[in-house]
């Protein structure tokens, strides 16, 4: 993942570790301006990144006992100078040890899986949290980090392809994606893209270039055409910000909700001095699509909304897509249960205030307010949220043709009416 993500993961992991490095500040600064000198991926950012280094120890500032408190503040001098989302350092002797004893590009983002990298990635199903139907036949799959494994994450992939294509939509949740391996990216879009289509270069030190195309051959049947949403948030990082570049920059789908967090180098782990681990970035990824990089500026939707309405607006916009293509009632149905979620995104003014509708009506049924939300029930039913269309009038989520409006006199609310789906009528007097 992004250095940002994995060091999070690490430090939250270094809890139960030893919390006293095996070496002092000097050398442990030392390694790491040896580390940056031969790796780091923009020449003339290097020598800055040395010199502030090297200020930091001749004024004190590293001499201190904790380790992670000396993490801390390299970590602060490295950002002040580079604004790199993927450059940090972090004090985790296990896996510094781990990195010692193996070649030396075990921690790069495309190094062959390990054992221990295969099992993490299974255990989270190489990335894809959920897949589920939403209305209209949309196919819906949260997916939270680009996890590789080899063949076990391909043969995921695949099956989540064969769930997508009985789809008459798509989305692909990125909002909690904070990024991972190039070669699941590549993967995954490859089933969006024809084969051998150019996709991403990256430009590795000074002296390798990394081309990448779509995959030429894939198990499952390719979903070209198939209509595409991707959602994104400020989150949305590294590896994640590439396949959303993707999307955007081929124009094979809509790019919905925040722009990305703008980490946009290859990166690799490298073992430090004392028990220390630094993410260091080692290449520049520049699109096909756009002959740009994101790093520093994201990649900004197509669409832009609030993160956590991404996924309502999505909905609505392949639900109105699915309805241009259908007739009659489904036509009907597909629309209104866009509207409501139009409605959800962009909440319409009420006629009065919300708690003024809550109260008994006859035939058992009763409104109630919650956190400004009002719901409606009949007996000893479900409580079903009422989405504000404007007015006294309200609709359903759950039940998208059917509708509720309020009588009103002056400030005071006497009945409600239900006009169900099949065109039926309920109205109900407001009890005392």
């Amino acid at each position: 993942m992004a250095c940002a993500a994995a060091l999070g993961l690490i430090a939250a992991d270094a809890v139960a570790q030893p919390t006293k490095a095996s070496a002092d500040p000097a050398a442990v600064v030392a390694d790491v301006r040896r580390i940056i000198a031969a790796n780091y991926v923009l020449a003339d950012i290097r020598p800055k990144l040395d010199s502030a280094l090297a200020n930091g120890l001749a004024a004190g500032h590293y001499n201190v006992s904790d380790p992670s408190a000396l993490a801390d503040r390299i970590n602060v001098d490295m950002s002040a100078v580079a604004h790199d989302k993927h450059l940090g350092i972090n004090f985790d002797p296990r896996r510094q040890t781990e990195l010692a004893s193996q070649p030396p590009n075990a921690g790069a983002d495309d190094a062959v899986p390990s054992d221990e990298e295969i099992r993490q990635a299974t255990k989270f199903n190489h990335g894809i949290l959920e897949m589920k139907v939403l209305p209209g036949n949309i196919r819906y799959i949260d997916l939270m980090g680009f996890f590789w494994g080899g063949k076990k994450t391909a043969d995921v992939y695949d099956n989540a392809a064969r769930f997508m294509k009985d789809g008459d939509a798509v989305v692909i949740d990125l909002r909690h994606n904070g990024g991972g391996n190039p070669d699941a990216v590549r993967y995954l879009i490859s089933y969006f893209l024809e084969p051998g289509r150019p996709i991403v270069t990256f430009y590795m030190g000074s002296d390798r270039t990394d081309h990448r195309s779509s995959v030429a051959s894939l198990p499952a049947e390719r979903l070209v055409g198939k209509p595409l949403y991707v959602l994104t948030s400020g989150m949305s990082a590294s590896a994640a910000e590439e396949f959303a570049g993707h999307v955007a920059g081929f124009k094979i789908g809509e790019v919905i909700g925040e722009k990305t967090a703008g980490a946009g180098f290859r990166d690799q782990f490298f073992p430090v001095a004392g028990g220390y681990v630094i993410c260091v970035s080692v290449g520049r990824a520049v699109l096909a699509s756009t002959g740009k990089d994101w790093e520093g500026v994201g990649i900004a939707p197509t669409t832009k909304v609030d993160a956590d309405k991404a996924l309502d607006l999505a909905q609505a916009h392949a639900l109105r897509r699915i309805a241009a293509e259908s007739s009659g009632d489904e036509k009907r149905r597909l629309e209104a249960q866009a509207a409501l979620l139009d409605a959800k995104v962009n909440p319409a003014a009420t006629g009065l205030p919300a708690e003024r509708y809550a109260g008994k009506y006859d035939g058992d049924r009763l409104v109630t307010i919650e956190a400004g939300t009002l719901s409606y029930q009949r007996g000893g039913g479900p409580k079903v949220a009422l989405i504000p269309l404007g007015g006294n009038q309200f609709g359903f989520t759950e039940d998208p043709l059917s509708r509720i409006s309020f009588n009103t006199t002056g400030a005071n609310v006497t009945a409600l009416k239900l006009v169900r789906g099949d065109g039926s009528v309920v109205d109900a007097p407001r009890a005392p």
